[in-house]
C-alpha cells in the first residue's frame, strides 16, 4: 500500500532526484531562518529608525534606509523559502 502521507508526484523518485529534492527543501529552510533573522533584527532597527526620522535633517536617515532593506529582504527570503519547502509534510530540525 502506498504511503498517502507522501505527494502522489513524489512517490515514484529515483534517489537522485530525492537527494535534489531534499537539498531544495534544505535550502528553503536557509531561507526562511534568514527571513526570521532580518524580522528580529529590523525589529531592534525599528527603534533607532524612529530617532532617525525625528532627528535628521533632511533626506539623511540611515537608519531608516536599514530598517527598509532589512524588512524588504526579510519578505523576500520569506517568499523564496515557502516557494523552495512547499511539499514538505515533515518537521525537519536540523
Amino acid at each position: 500500500m502506498a504511503n498517502t502521507l507522501i505527494p502522489a508526484d513524489e512517490r515514484d523518485l529515483t534517489p537522485e532526484e530525492v537527494v535534489a529534492l531534499d537539498r531544495r527543501r534544505r535550502r528553503g529552510q536557509l531561507f526562511l531562518v534568514l527571513c526570521f533573522q532580518c524580522l528580529i533584527v529590523g525589529t531592534l532597527v525599528t527603534l533607532w529608525a524612529g530617532q532617525d526620522l525625528a532627528y535628521s535633517p533632511g533626506f539623511a536617515h540611515p537608519m531608516a534606509y536599514w530598517d527598509a532593506i532589512l524588512f524588504t529582504l526579510a519578505a523576500i527570503f520569506g517568499v523564496v523559502g515557502v516557494r523552495l519547502r512547499r511539499g514538505s509534510n515533515e518537521f525537519i530540525s536540523y
